[in-house]
């Protein structure tokens, strides 16, 4: 993930990210997928806030920045997929 995190808990937090950009975006995917999902989340979160100069600190800030990313990275997904 962009934020310096272990691989335990990046994968933890991705989890979670997966998980709530699932339930934003009404999808319905399992567990892995949600991992997947929220650790490039986590990538496209921290490419964000650095490109907007917002300084993300703390667990509930790198959940809030990987769960905005990993919204964003399905709605992408689904505009290439034609879905949108």
């Amino acid at each position: 993930m962009g934020f310096g995190l272990g691989i335990l808990m990046s994968i933890f937090v991705g989890f979670l990210a997966g998980f709530i950009a699932e339930k934003v975006t009404k999808s319905d995917h399992g567990i892995v997928k949600n991992i997947v999902v929220g650790i490039l989340g986590g990538l496209v979160g921290a490419f964000l806030a650095n490109a907007m100069g917002v300084q993300v600190r703390g667990f509930w800030g790198v959940l809030i920045a990987s769960a905005v990313g990993a919204i964003v990275v399905l709605w992408l997904v689904r505009v290439l997929r034609g879905r949108a």
